[in-house]
């Protein structure tokens, strides 16, 4: 079922990306930056998924970044600028509000305190390395991008997928050394695995990403 399940949870991902562009720009902006805060929260999930170990994260952060994409392609690269700084700066308010969260006494009849200490308790190591991976990896996305839309006369799916098999290659490359080297057998086999995952996402992705279109393009 793990299988199904990531399918359907990447096309979910990946057609709510697609409607927030119908809705305009206010609408990618804020759906980037929950892509943003959900990537970094389901990361610590791991499940078993096609005869490999994986997170649960990997569609948000391929949404994300797609997000990002058609958020420049349609409202510029300024736009899209802006929106992967105010993914960054929400992203460090739930990390920062996590902590404090979990610094309040609970209540002697509070039943909930556990389960918060277990989801939201990350090493300061992974928390570092996430986010700064995830904020570097944005802006060489926007950059690729922005360089195959000036430069390369092909349809959107195509200029987006280039953009997005190289950012999150690095990415992938990225948060595997700074957060986990050293506490893992292989950061390689990690790394070739992850990567594997999200070419599945993304190329899932290309056939529909010839679908987007916003109502307007002064929206």
């Amino acid at each position: 079922m793990n299988e199904l399940l990531f399918l359907l949870q990447a096309l979910l991902v990946i057609l709510c990306g697609l409607g927030s562009l119908r809705l305009g720009k206010e609408a990618l902006f804020s759906w980037i930056c929950l892509q943003a805060i959900l990537a970094n929260l389901f990361v610590t999930k791991q499940i078993s998924c096609f005869g490999f170990t994986i997170t649960c994260s990997d569609a948000f952060a391929i949404g994300s970044f797609l997000s990002l994409n058609l958020l420049q392609e349609y409202y510029g690269k300024l736009s899209c600028k802006k929106a992967s700084y105010m993914a960054f700066y929400l992203m460090l308010f739930f990390t920062l509000a996590s902590k404090i969260h979990l610094l309040f006494t609970p209540s002697p009849h509070d039943t909930t305190h556990p389960s918060f200490v277990t989801i939201l308790t990350a090493t300061p190591r992974l928390v570092i390395a996430s986010l700064l991976s995830f904020f570097l990896m944005q802006r060489l996305d926007i950059w690729l991008f922005n360089y195959f839309k000036n430069n390369w006369k092909a349809p959107l799916s195509r200029r987006s997928t280039a953009s997005l098999l190289i950012s999150q290659l690095f990415d992938t490359i990225c948060f595997t050394y700074l957060g986990l080297y050293g506490s893992v057998a292989s950061c390689g086999d990690i790394i070739l695995v992850s990567y594997l995952v999200k070419c599945i996402i993304i190329f899932l992705s290309t056939p529909l990403i010839n679908l987007s279109k916003p109502l307007s393009n002064n929206a």
